[in-house]
């Protein structure tokens, strides 16, 4: 049997409730790492702000504190740069897997890296010319630096291939799980309405939105094909559920004075539990990104049974297959079109739904662990 591994978690970038998705993926699939892995070690680099909780309380997860005040992103990079070389030689890794798209220059060990979406290749304009330049840099020494790159999609996989000039055969596609709260949820009595007015969201049906309020997620043209739904008569409210990012003042200046003001709601982040229960009162989900590497609130929806509306983009594609109604992301109406053909056909929602379940029993965070525990493992081995 082959000795076990040492295997360290570049876990720098984590800040609570400040980095969106990426922390849910982090989270999840280190306690499904831990569930399926008693045998290898784990050596977990945290920082101030997320601390030891993050570890798993298993006997092989070690948490490593560092010191590093992640919310400070520069002094992060560098210690990142400069310090953990030296951790993960203490620690005497065998690889160390970096699940925040950057990785150490050097380190003990071979490197694994999760690069989950090009967004600074394929939007260049949402970003600022030097955070632009520091997304190039850092990301291109991630996929020079690595043996092996694990990404959230096959449409990532193709961008990488193609910006970085990558072969095919470094990368490995992981797709994201959902967690087994969302299983059987609309008859899970554990998820009460209670948790819509723990987050601000007063009693009325209502689509729901979750996402970083970023351009990318297309925040104006929503707001433009709910404004014609409710012309047209439906009694809905709109939730958004999600970081503040760089639309927020725009949204908040959009709905100003506006007669969707008392109708739209900014919930910001929301703990994980009211998330779920924004998931199981909701008409719909409406997912209108421009842009994405995986599109994890769709699965979420899917795995609950809750109808979906998404753009059709390759990525949301990829997970939701025919499972959801798609519209051209760059058209008001044709999003307005896409909800109110859902939300008036009762049948074609259940079958939606019902397929949707179905489809998404292949994304389990246990799937998502032993795929990634199998990149670790040939990385540290090779």
């Amino acid at each position: 049997m082959p000795t076990p591994l040492r295997i360290g978690v570049n876990a720098l970038y984590l800040i609570p409730g400040g980095v969106g998705g990426t922390e849910i993926y982090l989270r999840n699939l280190l306690a499904a790492l831990a569930q399926v892995d008693r045998r290898n070690q784990y050596f977990v680099f945290v920082n101030r702000e997320t601390g030891p909780d993050l570890c798993p309380k298993t006997q092989n997860f070690q948490a490593v504190e560092t010191g590093v005040r992640a919310k400070f992103r520069p002094g992060r990079l560098i210690w990142e740069q400069l310090g953990l070389p030296f951790a993960t030689r203490k620690a005497k890794l065998d690889v160390l897997f970096n699940a925040g798209f950057t990785t150490p220059w050097m380190s003990s060990g071979a490197r694994v890296t999760v690069i989950h979406d090009l967004q600074h290749k394929r939007q260049p304009g949402n970003f600022g010319f030097f955070e632009r330049m520091a997304w190039n840099a850092s990301v291109g020494l991630a996929v020079r630096r690595s043996s092996r790159l694990v990404t959230v999609s096959d449409n990532s996989k193709r961008d990488i291939e193609k910006f970085y000039e990558v072969e095919p055969e470094k990368i490995h596609v992981v797709h994201h799980g959902v967690e087994d709260s969302f299983r059987g949820l609309l008859s899970n009595r554990s998820f009460g309405p209670s948790l819509l007015q723990e987050a601000g969201l007063p009693e009325a049906p209502y689509l729901l939105a979750v996402s970083t309020l970023h351009p990318h997620k297309n925040w104006d043209r929503l707001l433009e094909a709910f404004e014609r739904l409710r012309s047209q008569g439906q009694e809905l409210d709109l939730a958004i559920c999600g970081l503040p990012g760089k639309s927020w003042d725009i949204i908040h200046k959009r709905l100003e004075g506006s007669d969707l003001e008392k109708h739209v709601h900014l919930l910001g982040w929301q703990p994980r539990r009211c998330v779920i229960g924004l998931f199981k009162y909701a008409e719909a989900l409406v997912f209108p990104s421009t842009f994405e590497g995986f599109g994890m609130p769709v699965a979420e929806a899917l795995t609950a049974g809750v109808p979906v509306a998404c753009s059709d983009i390759a990525p949301l594609r990829e997970v939701a297959g025919d499972c959801a109604s798609y519209f051209d992301p760059s058209s008001s109406d044709a999003i307005a079109d896409s909800i109110h053909s859902l939300l008036g056909d009762a049948a074609l929602r259940a079958d939606m739904a019902a397929r949707g379940i179905e489809r998404a029993t292949q994304f389990t965070w246990r799937r998502a662990a032993e795929q990634t525990l199998a990149v670790l493992l040939e990385a540290g081995r090779y």
